[in-house]
């Protein structure tokens, strides 16, 4: 197998090729959740969030989940606050989600990741930081929370669980 080494690590044309394929999976799961309005926003159910769990199984999933969400966030609303934030809240959850022990947790890092960070974020975007930002952090938190809480139990579980039981894992 053709290796490219780095001076910290070694990255297989596998490796390259799943993050590249996961990314790719990221944009156009979260642009058709785009077309219904529900990908960006205070109430989203991003579909591309559910891939969020896979760290859990394959570490090439952490730079996949980050870029394709870069790309993703290209179109936001918010410009570059979400390409920064939100972006920064993928990564963060995709690198927790790699530590995770067991599989039922997996889906709780992109949960609390994104209630905080996208939350803060468009509770900024709406109030500042004056009198009106802690009510619409917790309304933006809450929602923000609850869609990814969604969609990463109700559709990544399920996909962990497939993944695994066809013995689909980092090889």
């Amino acid at each position: 197998m053709q290796t490219i080494e780095t001076t910290n690590s070694k990255f297989t044309t596998k490796y390259l090729t799943r993050a590249a394929i996961i990314a790719a999976l990221y944009v156009v799961l979260t642009y058709l959740a785009g077309l219904m309005n529900l990908a960006y926003g205070p109430v989203q159910f991003r579909f591309s969030e559910a891939l969020t769990v896979l760290p859990f199984l394959f570490p090439e999933a952490i730079p996949g989940l980050f870029v394709g969400c870069i790309v993703s966030n290209l179109i936001s609303p918010y410009g570059v606050l979400d390409l920064v934030v939100g972006s920064a809240a993928t990564l963060l959850a995709a690198i927790w989600t790699a530590k995770c022990g067991r599989r039922w947790f997996a889906p709780m890092p992109p949960v609390l990741a994104n209630a905080v960070l996208v939350g803060a974020m468009i509770a900024w975007y709406e109030a500042g930081f004056g009198a009106g930002f802690l009510a619409a952090f917790v309304y933006n938190a809450a929602t923000v929370g609850l869609g990814e809480l969604v969609v990463c139990y109700v559709l990544g579980l399920p996909l962990l669980k497939i993944l695994e039981d066809r013995g689909i894992k980092n090889a």
